[in-house]
């Protein structure tokens, strides 16, 4: 499992360990961790190469497709759910095409409106958009929404009064992570309330068009 961090849309400077973007992430990928101790799930934070999207090069997609081809080439390939956020959210998206991606979470991601949303019949997908999100567009995060869920599994959240670095409500942003990471890899939710949250969630955007308020 891969905790993907955000960024900017141009920049070719390296990422660094102290960015806030990276550190943003150590707390997510603690909670799904932790919501999966005991079980033989690696959880691993990735770092991408540069800090930006950069128009057609899609930096961080490509990064990201490098390290899903090199798990490729194991002798016993992974399956792989990546959890990202903002830009972190929009890598995942682009490559989750990639034969061993099963799941993705997209917290408070960066979809712009010509992002592409490329058929992912069997996977699993969860969005949680802020409603006082300053950042990135809540409107275009449930129209990609409503494009993915005619070939995949489209669960969306909308908080109200979260925001984009998801540290207004950061406990049940973490959580909603780390439950989503237990079902994505098929283990029952430990978390009862979160368990409800997400089933009731689920195919909310395909039956409405709209997400599930919490």
């Amino acid at each position: 499992m891969l905790v993907l961090h955000g960024g900017t849309s141009v920049s070719t400077r390296p990422t660094s360990p102290a960015q806030l973007a990276v550190l943003r992430m150590i707390p997510v990928a603690a909670a799904v961790g932790a919501a999966l101790r005991g079980s033989d799930v690696v959880v691993r934070r990735h770092r991408f190469a540069v800090r930006g999207w950069n128009g057609p090069a899609a930096s961080p997609a490509a990064d990201l497709r490098r390290v899903l081809d090199e798990l490729a080439g194991a002798a016993h390939p992974p399956a792989v759910v990546l959890i990202g956020h903002s830009m972190g959210a929009r890598a995942a998206l682009r490559v989750a095409d990639h034969p061993l991606v099963t799941a993705v979470g997209g917290l408070a991601p960066w979809i712009p409106p010509d992002e592409p949303a490329v058929p992912l019949p069997g996977r699993q997908i969860l969005l949680v958009h802020a409603s006082a999100d300053r950042v990135t567009s809540a409107a275009d995060t449930w129209a990609y929404a409503r494009q993915a869920a005619e070939s995949a599994a489209v669960t969306g959240i909308e908080l109200r009064g979260g925001d984009h670095a998801m540290l207004r409500r950061g406990r049940l942003w973490h959580r909603l992570a780390a439950g989503f990471a237990r079902l994505a890899v098929g283990l029952p939710a430990a978390d009862d309330q979160i368990r409800r949250i997400l089933t009731g969630a689920a195919g909310a955007i395909s039956e409405t068009g709209r997400p599930a308020r919490l």
